[in-house]
């Protein structure tokens, strides 16, 4: 991997605009990755205990991102934040690129799961939490971001009702609602996964104090949402 020496500098939030504009191509599913960018950015720089020197550490947090139908903001704050190249960008879902429109988990610095397949993420971060409860790993956190429309998902409604009454109180989903899915009522999302035992918290998608705010809040016992809500997608 060569790092340039523009990837040796420092980049902040105001920067993923322009290098999210270096990702070019008729199926970059652009409303599908702008919805995630706050999300994504308050988590990597102020609550996600990884960086790049410790992507294999076994006492990392693991991010699993499950919306990955548009991965280009995923791919900005990685880059932002020194896991791949600023060069990459560029050549984004080019034949020879490693930054394909499903994320590889074999090829992306960072990336925990392959994903894109609607639904599967959550059902992972499940499998991922009890796997590190049975290693005896007690510190890493599971971070897992879905779309309100993965919801519609039986495996997610499986993962749900398992997650809750299980007391995987290492698993933090968010979900990015843009007002997606077909099968929802406004609050429902929330409601749903504290019939099954969770807490949960509905916030403003866009206010990076109220995002920080919720991902960091206590839940003893339980698992944690986050429901994001941002503008509706329409495109």
């Amino acid at each position: 991997m060569t790092i340039t020496r523009e990837d040796s500098r420092t980049y902040g939030y105001a920067d993923l605009p322009r290098l999210m504009g270096l990702m070019t191509g008729d199926e970059k599913h652009g409303p599908a990755a702008t919805s995630t960018l706050d999300v994504l950015w308050v988590l990597y720089d102020r609550v996600l205990r990884v960086d790049p020197e410790g992507m294999d550490d076994p006492v990392r947090d693991r991010f699993l991102l499950s919306k990955g139908h548009g991965p280009m903001a995923y791919y900005a704050v990685l880059a932002a934040k020194g896991f791949l190249p600023v060069d990459w960008l560029a050549g984004f879902g080019s034949y020879d690129s490693p930054l394909g429109h499903h994320p590889d988990r074999v090829l992306v610095p960072g990336a925990e799961i392959g994903s894109g397949s609607l639904g599967h993420g959550l059902p992972i971060a499940v499998g991922t939490a009890l796997g590190l409860r049975a290693q005896g790993l007690d510190e890493p956190r599971v971070w897992v971001l879905v779309g309100d429309a993965e919801l519609d998902e039986g495996s997610n409604h499986e993962a749900i009702a398992f997650a809750g009454p299980a007391g995987l109180e290492r698993l933090h989903t968010v979900v990015v609602d843009n007002s997606s899915a077909s099968h929802s009522r406004p609050g429902g999302i929330a409601a749903r996964f504290e019939a099954a035992g969770w807490s949960a918290v509905t916030v403003d998608g866009r206010d990076h104090e109220a995002l920080y705010d919720a991902f960091t809040a206590p839940h003893p016992g339980r698992p944690h949402v986050v429901v994001a809500r941002v503008e509706p997608k329409h495109s």
